[in-house]
């Protein structure tokens, strides 16, 4: 256990939960590497047969830290690739983990952790977390959870809400399909249990073999070329005069400059 997340093992059951309410569980490239060692560790473990990814707090996961981004305001073309890179191969891990994944979401989800959320196989939330894909409002691109949110939630929902930044409710979210169920508070971990109780009594196998052949078959593999284009898209939205002018708005709290010309 650190600061930044919790690994716990319960029967066949493995939970990560992300342990910094006081930040919304915002991430960075710390935390990044905490939750792909995390998934690859859990993903080896013979005795585990599902995964929930958790969070405490109010938020789920409100995408980047300051700190983080303050970083990255800075960054070198270069360093934006290798940058972005480490975010995508999370991702990956987090879609490819052998064993079946559920997003228990207690709590608002913002930017990249739409990423956390889509990547799972499930996902679960309260009828009170709100969710946004807010990247254009920062002059970026949601590049790298791309290929992860566009499948959960469909090209059709994708093409309003990457291109809106709105905030969505809960009932939005289960009806565009980003997430499964949608429960009061008090009913969320009953939920998770029931979806649980369904995974572990399955023959261990044939779960991990059905979920390889969604992976396989239902949409194209998410494999390097594309994790590559989503990487170099990233990279060049942050080093472009627009996401460097609207990550420097943002961290300062003033309007950026787009919206001072209308």
């Amino acid at each position: 256990m650190s600061q930044n997340l919790s690994i716990a093992q319960s029967g066949a059951v493995a939970r990560i939960t992300l342990t910094q309410p006081e930040i919304r569980n915002a991430f960075s490239d710390e935390v990044i590497a905490e939750i792909t060692a995390a998934f690859r560790d859990v993903g080896a473990r013979q005795d585990v047969r599902a995964v929930v990814l958790a969070a405490e707090g109010p938020a789920f996961c409100a995408g980047a830290n300051l700190n983080w981004m303050r970083r990255m305001a800075d960054y070198t073309r270069a360093e934006n690739l290798a940058d972005a890179a480490l975010l995508a191969e999370m991702l990956r891990v987090i879609y490819e983990c052998p064993h079946p994944t559920i997003a228990r979401v207690q709590g608002d989800v913002y930017a990249g952790g739409m990423g956390l959320v889509a990547a799972c196989d499930m996902a679960v939330a309260v009828d009170t977390a709100g969710f946004c894909l807010s990247e254009v409002k920062l002059g970026l691109i949601p590049a790298t959870i791309s290929p992860y949110v566009a499948r959960a939630m469909g090209a059709r929902a994708a093409h309003r809400y990457f291109l809106t930044a709105e905030r969505f409710d809960a009932a939005e979210a289960l009806r565009i399909g980003f997430v499964h169920e949608v429960v009061p508070a008090d009913q969320l971990d009953a939920r998770v249990d029931a979806l649980l109780k369904a995974l572990t009594q399955a023959s261990p196998h044939a779960v991990r073999a059905c979920k390889r052949l969604v992976l396989d078959v239902a949409e194209r593999e998410i494999d390097d070329a594309l994790i590559g284009r989503t990487v170099e898209g990233i990279a060049d939205i942050r080093a472009s005069e627009q996401g460097r002018e609207g990550v420097q708005a943002f961290l300062n709290k003033r309007k950026p400059s787009w919206l001072l010309a209308d």
